[in-house]
């Protein structure tokens, strides 16, 4: 859990949990041959990496860009959109993969490790190039291959990523535009993945709660996103009383704003039925 500054308020986001659930998304096609272990603990003293990925069947080839060096076992460090790796974090997590191999009696060969960060990595890069006198090739869009090691590494500046190959990883950011923010919740209502993703929604509304809802503020809309998330119970829980009411309210705004059903439906606790009658009465009221 990392703390970060928003309206001159200290607030802790789940960044690393959210950072899982992402990686999870991206390689959803790989569900069944990959296994995801969150804050793999190495020793028996708190030594900890954010994620190891397991790849369980050997002879599949992942052709996900975020996960094409991926062997055997892929050591992942995460670090929030207020902090970056730096040459120290390089080394103490290349250390992480070395015990890795040690204690797991994994190959080292079997090994990639890989960097996740929200900015270019100008001095890691130059670090890598000129003191370790690797090789660093750009192999897609924000994606940086370090070749010259016995270990196949990259680090990934999330912020570059498309939305088209990488929509959970890019997301993974505290400057998000309204239209993104509507593209992650339709995709995450259309799959059914609301309950399998809450640290990440959580990390994503609340480290934005605030340019999402200057952005509602300018198509003057009369509810804010702040607001909706707090009545809907995904950042507090529901009031006692009016439940249902401060629902349908909630409900009408999300639909002027353009949400789909299914988003509505998990916002509010409505029945899918009760959302898509409210949506066919607001676009007669509208005509």
């Amino acid at each position: 859990m990392e703390t970060e500054k928003h309206d001159g308020k200290q607030e802790r986001i789940p960044w690393h949990p959210a950072f899982v659930e992402a990686l999870q998304m991206e390689l959803e096609a790989y569900r069944d041959i990959l296994e995801f272990i969150p804050e793999c603990q190495l020793t028996s003293e708190p030594l900890r990496i954010d994620c190891v990925v397991i790849k369980k069947a050997k002879n599949v080839v992942i052709k996900k860009n975020i996960a094409a060096i991926f062997r055997e076992a892929n050591l992942l460090e995460y670090k929030s959109p207020s902090d970056y790796i730096s040459v120290a974090d390089f080394y103490k997590v290349y250390g992480y993969a070395c015990l890795y191999a040690s204690l797991k009696k994994n190959p080292v060969t079997g090994l990639t490790v890989s960097f996740v960060q929200s900015r270019y990595p100008a001095k890691l890069l130059k670090h890598l190039k000129e003191v370790r006198g690797y090789k660093v090739e750009k192999t897609g869009p924000g994606i940086y291959t370090v070749s010259g090691d016995i270990l196949p590494i990259q680090i990934i500046d999330n912020r570059k990523l498309l939305a088209k190959d990488n929509i959970w990883l890019k997301s993974l950011y505290n400057r998000l535009d309204l239209n993104v923010f509507r593209q992650i919740s339709a995709e995450a209502a259309s799959k059914d993945k609301d309950a399998r993703i809450q640290a990440y929604l959580n990390a994503v509304y609340m480290t934005n709660s605030r340019v999402i809802q200057e952005e509602i503020q300018m198509g003057k809309a009369k509810l804010t996103l702040a607001k909706v998330l707090e009545d809907a119970g995904m950042t507090a829980e529901w009031e006692a009383r009016g439940e249902e009411r401060k629902a349908f309210d909630i409900a009408r705004n999300l639909l002027n704003l353009g949400f789909p059903p299914e988003t509505v439906v998990s916002a509010t606790g409505l029945d899918l039925d009760k959302v898509q009658s409210l949506e066919q009465f607001s676009a007669v009221s509208a005509g």
